[in-house]
């Protein structure tokens, strides 16, 4: 278990990782994954790897790399899986996070889990929902203090 709010290594320095570079999501049409991705989140695809099939999207920041399941899915269940929960994007401010719940409660394949609210006593807001390709999406706006 890490001991600071800065991770440390085992010999006491500063962590050896620097954040995350891209994030491999396996899902169930890779196509209609990056066009939800692309369309709604204004994310640009940056490659395809066609044989595999994978296409690489970003939003400039953080690259994500959405592979083509071959076989037939099993969606993710926390409390029997091991593997990836959720994964949380920062979005600009508040107004943007109702903007984004609103496209999303419109868009026939995704399912809102929560609208927008507190993140606890932080000064944060969240939302969850389940996006095209059966993978948990949270988004988290900081609110102005």
């Amino acid at each position: 278990m890490c001991s600071n709010s800065q991770a440390q290594s085992a010999t006491g320095t500063q962590s050896l990782t620097a954040g995350v570079h891209h994030l491999g999501l396996s899902v169930e049409d890779v196509k209609q994954s990056a066009q939800f991705f692309c369309d709604v989140l204004q994310f640009k695809q940056v490659g395809e790897k066609s044989d595999y099939p994978a296409i690489f999207i970003s939003d400039g920041i953080v690259m994500l790399t959405l592979w083509q399941t071959q076989e037939q899915p099993v969606s993710f269940n926390r409390q029997q899986n091991v593997g990836l929960h959720h994964f949380a994007l920062k979005v600009a401010d508040e107004a943007t996070l109702l903007d984004l719940h609103q496209r999303l409660q419109r868009h026939p394949q995704v399912e809102i889990e929560f609208s927008p609210e507190l993140l606890g006593e932080n000064p944060i807001k969240h939302m969850m929902c389940l996006i095209p390709g059966g993978i948990r999406m949270e988004l988290i706006a900081m609110l102005e203090q």
